[in-house]
């Protein structure tokens, strides 16, 4: 009887959900855009609405702007509508939601995506405040300067859509431009470190300058630390300790076979000299007796 009662509790849920989600709200949809949410001025983009159920009433909108902003009609119920923007440009960064509407009624809004044109004005500078080739567990800081007075800078790393980091612009009273700094690290040896900066103005957060000029930095090995064993160490280490041993030892061999090839000079030198000096004798003596005969 327990079982009975189980399961009958169970079907009674399962088709409560169902129906709850057949008479309710549809569920709010997807919003993305192609081919990112950050874009050059003048190039095309394609913001997608996709749903699960299907829908023949699209609408798109923008914050700030006209609601809608965009309708599409299909004529057969689709999973998605496209909206195209041909050639964006500054109007077009901002805010958007998408929803639909089905026969039960409009769905809810989908989360916000955030457009974000680029290249309204000119590209600020990218540097390191040290040398671009670091340590592998260092801490930089990098510095965005723009002649510009914007209000924020922002730094993106190579390959990612998102921001990295954003930052609150300063005066520099020395040069009387305008900088962010952005701390990164610790970097390490395994990823690429590649980045740019961009400036903007709060009161259009969407609309952002050129990008500066792409800044690498390089990260070197770390150094061997003092209290490693000296019986521990990395194989490139102990490679080079070999090729140092064996050019010590092939200079040794060369100086104590120059130091040899010495030897024999000085001792057929010497041993020359001797002789030199022993005929030279004899010939005295020979001259000594020969005068002694002729007298």
């Amino acid at each position: 009887m327990t079982f009975i009662f189980t399961a009958v509790l169970y079907l009674g849920l399962n088709l409560g959900q169902e129906t709850s989600g057949l008479e309710g709200n549809p569920h709010k949809p997807t919003l993305s855009v192609q081919p990112g949410s950050l874009v050059a001025r003048g190039k095309q983009v394609t913001i997608l609405c996709e749903v699960t159920t299907g829908a023949q009433e699209y609408r798109l909108f923008k914050e700030g702007g006209p609601h809608p902003w965009r309708t599409k009609n299909t004529p057969k119920a689709t999973n998605k509508a496209q909206f195209l923007i041909s050639s964006i440009e500054q109007q077009h960064g901002g805010i958007y939601r998408c929803y639909y509407k089905t026969p039960s009624g409009w769905s809810e809004h989908s989360d916000p995506l955030e457009l974000v044109v680029t290249g309204l004005y000119s590209k600020p500078s990218l540097s390191i405040q040290s040398s671009t080739v670091v340590t592998s567990g260092e801490t930089v800081t990098l510095q965005c300067v723009s002649q510009l007075g914007f209000n924020r800078f922002v730094l993106t790393k190579e390959g990612e859509q998102k921001p990295s980091l954003i930052r609150d612009s300063e005066f520099i009273n020395s040069t009387g431009q305008f900088q962010g700094l952005f701390p990164m690290g610790p970097v390490i040896l395994s990823q690429r470190w590649m980045f740019r900066c961009y400036g903007y103005y709060v009161n259009s957060p969407q609309v952002w300058s050129e990008p500066s000029d792409l800044l690498e930095i390089h990260v070197s090995e770390a150094a061997q630390p003092l209290g490693l064993s000296p019986n521990i160490s990395h194989p490139k280490t102990v490679s080079q300790h070999q090729d140092y041993t064996m050019e010590n030892l092939i200079r040794m061999g060369v100086s104590v076979f120059i130091l040899v090839i010495l030897g024999i000079l000085l001792f057929e030198a010497q041993h020359s000299q001797r002789r030199t000096q022993h005929a030279a004798g004899r010939e005295s003596s020979t001259f000594f007796m020969v005068a002694e005969t002729w007298g």
